[in-house]
Protein backbone atom coordinates (compact mmCIF):
# COMPACT_ATOMS: atom_id res chain seq x y z
CA UNK A 1 0.00 0.00 0.00
CA UNK A 2 0.94 3.05 -1.22
CA UNK A 3 0.84 6.31 1.23
CA UNK A 4 0.59 9.48 -1.12
CA UNK A 5 1.66 12.29 0.75
CA UNK A 6 0.27 15.57 -0.22
CA UNK A 7 1.60 19.10 0.45
CA UNK A 8 -0.24 21.62 2.53
CA UNK A 9 -2.15 24.25 1.11
CA UNK A 10 -0.21 26.92 0.17
CA UNK A 11 -1.62 30.40 1.71
CA UNK A 12 -3.78 32.53 -0.50
CA UNK A 13 -1.09 35.53 -2.32
CA UNK A 14 -1.67 39.13 -0.30
CA UNK A 15 -4.35 40.65 -2.80
CA UNK A 16 -2.91 43.58 -4.37
CA UNK A 17 -5.63 46.51 -4.04
CA UNK A 18 -7.52 46.70 -7.13
CA UNK A 19 -6.24 50.01 -7.93
CA UNK A 20 -3.09 49.27 -7.06
CA UNK A 21 -2.64 51.54 -3.89
CA UNK A 22 -3.91 51.81 -0.77
CA UNK A 23 -7.15 53.41 -0.31
CA UNK A 24 -6.07 55.84 2.38
CA UNK A 25 -2.74 56.90 -0.26
CA UNK A 26 -5.50 57.19 -2.84
CA UNK A 27 -7.75 59.83 -0.61
CA UNK A 28 -3.68 61.35 0.45
CA UNK A 29 -2.78 62.12 -3.24
CA UNK A 30 -6.61 63.54 -3.64
CA UNK A 31 -5.78 65.55 -0.47
CA UNK A 32 -2.19 67.30 -2.23
CA UNK A 33 -4.80 69.26 -4.02
CA UNK A 34 -6.76 70.54 -1.83
CA UNK A 35 -4.40 73.54 -0.20
CA UNK A 36 -5.42 75.32 -3.23
CA UNK A 37 -8.83 75.05 -2.75
CA UNK A 38 -8.62 76.58 0.45
CA UNK A 39 -6.57 79.36 -0.45
CA UNK A 40 -7.92 80.21 -3.55
CA UNK A 41 -11.48 80.96 -1.73
CA UNK A 42 -9.68 83.09 0.86
CA UNK A 43 -8.18 84.64 -1.71
CA UNK A 44 -4.72 83.73 -0.51
CA UNK A 45 -3.26 82.77 -3.73
CA UNK A 46 -4.75 84.39 -7.40
CA UNK A 47 -5.41 83.17 -11.02
CA UNK A 48 -2.68 83.93 -12.93
CA UNK A 49 -0.12 83.53 -10.26
CA UNK A 50 2.88 81.22 -10.55
CA UNK A 51 2.07 80.26 -7.02
CA UNK A 52 -1.09 79.20 -7.94
CA UNK A 53 0.13 77.62 -11.16
CA UNK A 54 2.17 74.98 -8.93
CA UNK A 55 -0.72 74.38 -6.66
CA UNK A 56 -3.03 73.61 -9.52
CA UNK A 57 -0.15 71.17 -11.56
CA UNK A 58 1.80 70.10 -9.13
CA UNK A 59 0.07 67.66 -7.06
CA UNK A 60 -1.60 66.42 -10.29
CA UNK A 61 2.08 65.63 -11.40
CA UNK A 62 2.85 63.96 -8.07
CA UNK A 63 0.12 61.52 -9.26
CA UNK A 64 1.17 60.18 -11.61
CA UNK A 65 4.60 60.22 -10.80
CA UNK A 66 3.10 57.55 -7.91
CA UNK A 67 0.90 55.37 -10.35
CA UNK A 68 3.92 55.02 -12.48
CA UNK A 69 6.44 54.46 -9.03
CA UNK A 70 3.95 52.18 -8.01
CA UNK A 71 3.13 50.19 -11.37
CA UNK A 72 -0.97 50.54 -10.86
CA UNK A 73 -2.48 47.90 -12.89
CA UNK A 74 -4.26 50.53 -14.44
CA UNK A 75 -3.43 54.02 -14.01
CA UNK A 76 -6.27 55.43 -15.39
CA UNK A 77 -8.90 53.64 -13.24
CA UNK A 78 -6.62 54.51 -10.33
CA UNK A 79 -6.08 58.07 -11.31
CA UNK A 80 -9.82 58.68 -11.93
CA UNK A 81 -10.48 57.38 -8.35
CA UNK A 82 -7.96 59.60 -6.83
CA UNK A 83 -9.96 62.82 -9.15
CA UNK A 84 -13.22 61.38 -7.62
CA UNK A 85 -12.10 62.02 -4.11
CA UNK A 86 -10.59 65.10 -5.32
CA UNK A 87 -13.83 66.38 -6.42
CA UNK A 88 -15.37 65.64 -3.14
CA UNK A 89 -13.24 67.38 -1.72
CA UNK A 90 -13.30 70.28 -3.98
CA UNK A 91 -16.93 70.43 -3.05
CA UNK A 92 -16.83 70.05 0.35
CA UNK A 93 -14.11 72.86 0.32
CA UNK A 94 -16.01 75.62 -1.70
CA UNK A 95 -19.05 74.93 0.33
CA UNK A 96 -17.62 74.88 3.89
CA UNK A 97 -16.07 77.83 2.27
CA UNK A 98 -18.25 79.49 0.46
CA UNK A 99 -19.44 82.89 2.76
CA UNK A 100 -15.35 83.34 2.57
CA UNK A 101 -15.10 82.82 -1.01
CA UNK A 102 -17.93 85.53 -2.23
CA UNK A 103 -16.88 88.13 0.73
CA UNK A 104 -20.28 88.37 2.24
CA UNK A 105 -21.43 88.58 -1.48
CA UNK A 106 -23.11 85.72 -2.50
CA UNK A 107 -23.79 85.05 -6.65
CA UNK A 108 -27.48 85.34 -7.24
CA UNK A 109 -30.19 84.03 -10.73
CA UNK A 110 -30.79 85.90 -12.62
CA UNK A 111 -33.29 86.34 -15.19
CA UNK A 112 -37.12 84.63 -14.56
CA UNK A 113 -35.39 82.91 -11.33
CA UNK A 114 -34.24 85.91 -9.99
CA UNK A 115 -37.93 85.65 -8.56
CA UNK A 116 -36.51 82.74 -6.30
CA UNK A 117 -36.11 83.30 -2.52
CA UNK A 118 -32.56 83.88 -1.86
CA UNK A 119 -32.86 80.47 0.25
CA UNK A 120 -33.78 78.60 -2.99
CA UNK A 121 -31.44 80.17 -5.15
CA UNK A 122 -28.61 79.68 -2.37
CA UNK A 123 -29.33 75.96 -2.37
CA UNK A 124 -29.05 75.68 -6.38
CA UNK A 125 -26.29 77.50 -6.93
CA UNK A 126 -24.60 75.60 -4.09
CA UNK A 127 -26.14 72.32 -5.92
CA UNK A 128 -24.64 73.46 -9.00
CA UNK A 129 -21.52 74.30 -7.53
CA UNK A 130 -21.31 71.08 -6.03
CA UNK A 131 -21.64 69.09 -9.40
CA UNK A 132 -19.12 71.21 -10.93
CA UNK A 133 -16.90 70.70 -8.48
CA UNK A 134 -16.96 66.68 -8.79
CA UNK A 135 -17.34 66.70 -12.72
CA UNK A 136 -13.84 69.09 -12.21
CA UNK A 137 -12.30 66.48 -9.90
CA UNK A 138 -13.38 63.50 -12.31
CA UNK A 139 -11.63 65.41 -15.03
CA UNK A 140 -8.28 66.03 -13.47
CA UNK A 141 -8.96 62.50 -12.62
CA UNK A 142 -9.25 61.17 -16.18
CA UNK A 143 -6.73 63.62 -17.89
CA UNK A 144 -3.92 62.73 -15.44
CA UNK A 145 -5.13 59.06 -15.85
CA UNK A 146 -4.66 59.01 -19.77
CA UNK A 147 -1.42 60.73 -19.38
CA UNK A 148 -0.02 58.40 -16.71
CA UNK A 149 -1.25 55.40 -19.11
CA UNK A 150 0.21 56.47 -21.89
CA UNK A 151 3.59 57.07 -19.98
CA UNK A 152 3.09 53.31 -18.47
CA UNK A 153 3.42 51.69 -22.40
CA UNK A 154 6.39 54.03 -23.08
CA UNK A 155 8.50 53.76 -20.38
CA UNK A 156 10.03 50.55 -19.87
CA UNK A 157 8.98 48.33 -16.60
CA UNK A 158 12.90 47.33 -15.54
CA UNK A 159 13.54 51.06 -15.84
CA UNK A 160 10.47 51.99 -12.78
CA UNK A 161 11.37 51.52 -9.11
CA UNK A 162 8.90 48.77 -7.41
Amino acid sequence: MTHQHTPPPRPPAPRRPVLGLPMIVVVGLALLAAPRVVLHDLDVIHEGTFVNALFVFVPPMIWIGVALWKRVPSPFLTLLVVGLFYGVLLAAGHQLLWDAGFGGNPPALGGNLSDLTPATQSVILRLFAAISSLFTGVIVGAITGLIAWGLSRVIPSTSRAS
